[in-house]
């Protein structure tokens, strides 16, 4: 008998998908049926699309198999999912991480109703330290520090699936890295869905700059430490410190801007303006030269003109951005947002296709400026690797996990390659 984890979405999700495995598997789920747990995402419509076409093709290549569907998309629509025939039970976001969660599944009947094990995310006040080993091909390891949001962004729906803003504790991140170091992790990553809130719920308020500070000094073997998304309007003075003085610390910032434009980013209900994101990324680059940038950017909101589109295009020189993530905006329902005059789908289309276009100049530009410089890769699996910038490339030397020294030779327009120097384990 087999379990399977399908997870969709974030980086988050992925940690979570471990934690389930190890819930579900201490509860003996997989041990007398083959059992698959879909941990859907809930980000776009299309995100939830997917995941219910997952579970359909799930059913069908798996006819005999428990099926049961946790998530974003579950904790928001349960009902939903359990209508659909192919499952067998419906999870909620806190549910899907407690093995006696799994334990109880024996007892679900066939009813639509009885097949739902979900409660109200908005009451979950704390987040527990969950501990697994190193994923995604050994290479690196993501400790989840902070979960849900308490931020009401229009176009976002992830609030009423994650819950309010919660933080691990200092001390529990803390021992989680250093047990993850001594297993061999070369890299960390510090997860959340909103990291920049870190702390905002514990005692004495500690942000998130005071937590990678406090990593750094009390796991001096961690190699590289690195950070998920933030959103930068919340980064504060100990976090722009520790990035400028701390070569452990990756020099890379996916930022959450989501657009270039005032009138946009008010509509969004965003808390930065043009001119924030602009200055911000200005200062950490002096701070670091090293940096490199990656953001999230919405092509088509509603009520987006053409003049306030080229805002957002701008925005890609204008802050120096590498790493584009280009989401054609889409309609989810239940958000404010979904409710405000939509553009033609042609339009949303093509402005997507020209911000991508953009991003791709910007990526080629940043790649080429690495032809000729020597590196620090961290293997991953089939062959590649990522540098501290996080920037991808070609590895032909090295088990995932190890880190290797390599001259970079060219790139191919999305991926640098390289030449090996020396390789060390990690």
């Amino acid at each position: 008998m087999s379990l399977d984890i399908l997870s969709f979405g974030c980086r988050l999700n992925t940690f979570e998908g471990e934690v389930m495995r190890q819930a579900a598997t201490s509860a003996g789920l997989g041990q007398n049926r083959d059992a698959i747990l879909v941990n859907t995402c809930a980000v776009t419509a299309e995100a939830v699309r997917q995941a219910k076409k997952a579970v359909r093709r799930a059913r069908r290549d798996h006819p005999d198999a428990q099926i049961l569907v946790t998530g974003c998309a579950a904790q928001i629509d349960p009902a939903g999912f359990a209508a659909m025939p192919e499952v067998d039970a419906v999870l909620g976001n806190a549910e899907k991480l407690l093995p006696e969660s799994y334990r109880a599944l024996p007892d679900f009947g066939v009813a639509a109703s009885e097949k739902i094990r979900v409660d109200d995310i908005m009451s979950v006040t704390e987040t527990a330290p969950h501990m697994v080993e190193a994923i995604e091909g050994r290479a690196r390891a993501i400790v989840e520090v902070q979960n849900g949001c308490d931020h009401r962004c229009t176009f976002c729906i992830i609030p009423y699936g994650r819950g309010p803003s919660r933080s691990v504790p200092m001390g529990a991140v803390v021992e989680q890295i250093r047990r993850l170091v001594g297993n061999g992790a070369a890299e960390v990553v510090l997860s959340g869905v909103d990291l920049t809130s870190y702390g905002a719920d514990l005692p004495g308020f500690p942000k998130l700059g005071t937590l990678v500070q406090a990593i750094l000094r009390h796991v001096p073997d961690l190699p590289r430490l690195r950070l998920s998304s933030i959103d930068s309007v919340e980064a504060d003075e100990a976090l722009v410190e520790a990035i400028g003085g701390e070569s452990r610390l990756m020099p890379y910032l996916h930022l959450s801007l989501q657009a270039g434009d005032d009138m946009i980013l008010k509509r969004m209900k965003r808390r930065h303006s043009r001119r924030d994101a602009v200055d911000f990324c200005a200062t950490i680059r002096a701070a670091r030269p090293d940096i490199a940038f990656g953001a999230d950017i919405i092509a088509g909101f509603p009520t987006e003109t053409e003049a306030m589109f080229q805002n957002s295009l701008a925005l890609v020189e204008d802050c120096g951005l590498s790493f584009l993530h280009v989401f054609p905006f889409s309609p989810r329902g239940g958000t404010p947002a979904a409710r405000m005059p939509l553009l033609a789908p042609t339009v949303v289309a093509e402005r997507a296709a020209r911000l991508r276009v953009r991003g791709e100049a910007a990526l080629s530009r940043h790649l080429g400026a690495m032809v000729g410089t020597r590196q620090n890769v961290l293997v991953e699996r089939g062959r590649r690797g990522r540098l501290a910038d996080f920037t991808p490339c070609h590895i032909d030397t090295g088990l995932p996990g190890a880190l290797v020294d390599a001259i970079i030779t060219g790139h191919d327009g999305t991926r640098l390659t390289t030449r090996p120097v020396h390789a060390q384990a990690a």
